[in-house]
Formats: C-alpha cells, structure tokens, sequence
C-alpha cells in the first residue's frame, strides 16, 4: 500500500476516473434540482463537463491542463441572472452528495468541499 501521505487530494480520490464518475453524477444531480439547472439552459454540456474535469483535476493537485476562464469572468453572466449564494449552495450540496454516493472518505470531502467553497466570492462576482 503506498503512503497516502505524499498523494495528492487527486490520487487519493481515485485519480482521473474518479473525477470523471464524480463530474457525470455530479451534472446528473445538478440538471435535475429545479434551483439551478436554468442557468445551464442552452450550455453545451459535454464541454460543461470536459471543463469542470479539467478544472477539478488541477484543484485536486493532479496533472494540470485547465484551460478555462477565470472563476469571476465565467461566472459573471450568471450573476447577471441573479446567480447568489442559494445557488452556490444548492451547487456545494450537489458536489458533497456525488462524492458520498462514490464513497470518498469524509475527510477527502471536507478537503474538496474547501477546495470548492474558496472559489465562492469569485463565483458570486464579490
């Protein structure tokens, strides 16, 4: 068994796999909640999920090759569609649901659910 001591968050949730299962079931829970899925009307969900894959990879310490605007400019039209902290939030219940469903350790969750909350204010245009 290697020391998971060294790994980074990405190795420890299963690598590249891991991330692409999280990132299907994720979209999955997201485009059914009728408290979010209109901001995804009219987006081209395959590049939607190639570019959340990427984004979380390079999050997660793994290989880096995001691309993507950054969080406040790829936002920023949703904000202008009221996107707010209610949204954020139904997104963060999502993300913690998908990766218990996969069952991640709590721990590894606490960590991305970090991760992922530290973007809030650039995501909200704050």
């Amino acid at each position: 068994m290697s020391d998971t001591s060294s790994d980074t968050l990405f190795d420890q949730l299963g690598g590249e796999a891991a991330v692409n299962a999280a990132v299907d079931i994720f979209y999955r829970k997201v485009l059914a909640d009728h408290r979010i899925n209109r901001f995804f009307d009219n987006v081209d969900m395959e590049k939607q999920a190639a570019k959340q894959k990427a984004f979380l990879t390079m999050a997660f310490g793994g290989p880096h090759n995001y691309t993507g605007e950054d969080m406040r400019k790829g936002h920023a039209h949703l904000v202008k569609l009221g996107l707010d902290d209610s949204h954020f939030d139904a997104v963060m219940e999502h993300l913690g649901a998908t990766l218990t469903e996969l069952n991640v350790p709590q721990e590894l969750i606490s960590q991305v659910a970090a991760i992922a909350e530290s973007t809030r204010n650039d995501v909200l245009g704050r």
